[in-house]
């Protein structure tokens, strides 16, 4: 990043914006957009890797966001001990009898050859499914009736959910890996279509997988990580009782406060180290040959690199930090809801964020994570404050104005079409562009 005083100035702008929000509003609501914008140029970082280095567009965002959140998931919460005793030895030897499968489908592909090798992974597939589906169904159905309407899953490790944090960069990067070694090599639209589909049959799992993540039943209470304390036990401390005491507020929002910030602080410290990484990966060799490759791919082909294997290893570095951010965002939701994962939130957005702040230029996808994260939070505010305004002249009564106030939530498609126009217009390549 050039440290010119355009570019300060905005993040400058940003701060001060989160300033008259804590002020006119509340420091809470200040703390939980700040949240909501960490993360977002996280996942903005993920993808700009990918577009910005490499040219390849993903457009199945949302499946790598929600593996990270299924991972969080399953590694913090703690087992359900009688689905485990229900159905857990049937899914084990299900998932023992999958890999006999593919490992058996493999050997067939590398061993044999012509009609032959196609008759037979057709023979191995057909048996190994039904044989599969025989153990597995029992115990789905098992794990699934106990105590459906507390847990009905088979619960997760209890570990400490920050490990969770580096499953999801892992299953999101495994996933990339499966998808990139499928579709990359051809025409960049396969790998659009590849990860479109990936994404809405990650969703459509977890949706109806409830022995796995309890479905669109939701998964609640997922616990903090150590450096977040629990309000209540805040309220309940002498410490913080008298400091709020000491500051005139009351001991339930410097709470809510305390929280927030940890969370702030803890999102903070991994933007800046998968920000610094991003750096000193672009600026070495590797970035400058990979955003030549993205500049021309013959030519960077005929002096001998490797342009399928790159754009493979960018992929899936790309997708494993919108895997973490993904972790991050359920994490601070506490809840794991499969149904909130919807394209226009976890996959345009993302889109819109990388191009706004500058595609190829990390401080630029962070710029635009918090840009337009900041107004996709405020939007609505601001278009009830904005309707407010132009229909004060109105009778009380009024139809026109009744109906432009309950309209005014969806000023968020407009105000996000609106910023998109104007950054396009005027800094096609972003507010930060590529140096």
């Amino acid at each position: 990043m050039t440290f010119n005083l355009r570019n300060i100035s905005m993040f400058a702008i940003m701060a001060v914006m989160f300033i008259l929000v804590g002020v006119f509003n509340s420091w809470s609501t200040s703390l939980f957009i700040l949240n909501f914008c960490l993360i977002s140029a996280v996942m903005s970082l993920g993808v700009n890797i990918q577009w910005g280095y490499a040219g390849l567009l993903n457009v199945g965002i949302m499946g790598f966001v929600a593996l990270g959140g299924v991972a969080a998931t399953l590694v913090s919460i703690p087992p359900v001990q009688g689905a485990i005793a229900a159905g857990g030895s049937g899914i084990l030897f299900s998932a023992f009898l999958t890999a006999i499968a593919i490992a058996a489908i493999y050997f067939a592909y590398k061993k044999l050859s012509g009609g032959t090798r196609k008759l037979t992974i057709t023979a191995i597939s057909i048996v190994s499914f039904f044989v599969i589906r025989y153990y597995f169904d029992p115990a789905v159905d098992a794990i699934e009736s106990f105590d459906s309407a507390g847990t009905g899953n088979l619960g997760g490790l209890n570990m400490p959910i920050l490990f969770g944090w580096l499953l999801g960069g892992l299953l999101a990067a495994g996933a990339a890996w499966l998808v990139g070694k499928i579709s990359l090599g051809l025409r960049s639209d396969y790998l659009a279509i590849a990860t479109l589909g990936i994404s809405e049959i990650i969703i459509a799992v977890l949706k109806n997988e409830d022995w796995l993540t309890r479905g669109v039943k939701n998964v609640n209470g997922l616990p903090r990580p150590f450096s977040v304390p629990y309000e209540v036990d805040i309220q309940q401390s002498a410490y913080w009782i008298d400091m709020a005491e000491r500051w005139g507020v009351s001991v339930v929002e410097l709470s809510s406060l305390v929280v927030k910030f940890s969370y702030a602080a803890l999102f903070a410290i991994v933007l800046l180290i998968i920000l610094y990484l991003s750096e000193k990966a672009l600026a070495s060799p590797w970035g400058r040959m990979m955003r030549a490759i993205r500049d021309n791919e013959t030519a960077a082909e005929a002096m001998g690199k490797n342009v399928t294997g790159r754009h493979l290893q960018v992929f899936i570095l790309g997708s494993a930090v919108v895997g973490i951010a993904g972790a991050m965002l359920t994490t601070l939701d506490g809840l794991f809801t499969p149904t909130a994962y919807q394209p226009l939130r976890y996959t345009f957005l993302i889109w819109v964020m990388v191009i706004v702040g500058g595609s190829g230029n990390n401080w630029g996808a962070v710029l635009g994570g918090f840009v337009v994260g900041f107004f996709w939070i405020q939007a609505e505010p601001i278009g009830l404050w904005a309707m407010d305004v132009i229909t004060s002249g109105m009778a009380e009564d009024s139809d026109l104005r009744s109906h432009l106030l309950k309209s005014a939530a969806h000023m968020r498609l407009m105000m996000m079409g609106v910023i998109l126009l104007l950054v396009l217009r005027f800094t096609p390549k972003g507010l930060i562009p590529e140096k």
